[in-house]
């Protein structure tokens, strides 16, 4: 019986490592809901030099960085990816579970639009397609 018992307690604490969280329940020092309906919530992020958070997830999502960034994002099994963006550039983000790291010297901020259900992300690819063609 205490076998069991064991085992299922390291069975449970190994299933909640590689499920990642919502980014607002495990890191409210970083993310904070600035809106949410039934369609998206929108996140304003805030790293400052040399911070980094843990492993969460994101549906997803259009990024708007409202600052220059410099960092690393760190998955569960892909390689470590770097980024650096400028202030202004929007970026499409499907759905991902990551480690982001600001290794830059200066703060950084960012506002992300997560999308909610599959028809809001589908409408939204839609209205880009169009809106790219009719350029």
């Amino acid at each position: 019986m205490r076998k069991i018992l064991v085992l299922a307690l390291f069975v449970l604490s190994f299933c909640s490592v590689v499920h990642a969280q919502d980014a607002v329940k495990v890191d409210s020092k970083h993310y904070t809901v600035e809106f949410e309906n039934d369609e998206v919530r929108v996140l304003r992020i805030k790293y400052g030099p040399g911070e980094k958070s843990v492993m969460h997830r994101h549906p997803n999502s259009v990024a708007i960085f409202m600052t220059d960034a410099n960092g690393k994002f760190s998955f569960p099994k892909d390689p470590v990816q770097e980024f650096k963006t400028k202030a202004g550039q929007v970026q499409w983000n499907a759905a991902v579970t990551h480690l982001p790291e600001n290794t830059g010297d200066q703060p950084f901020e960012v506002i992300l639009v997560e999308l909610k259900s599959k028809s809001t992300a589908k409408k939204m690819t839609h209205k880009s397609s169009t809106a790219i063609a009719k350029r």
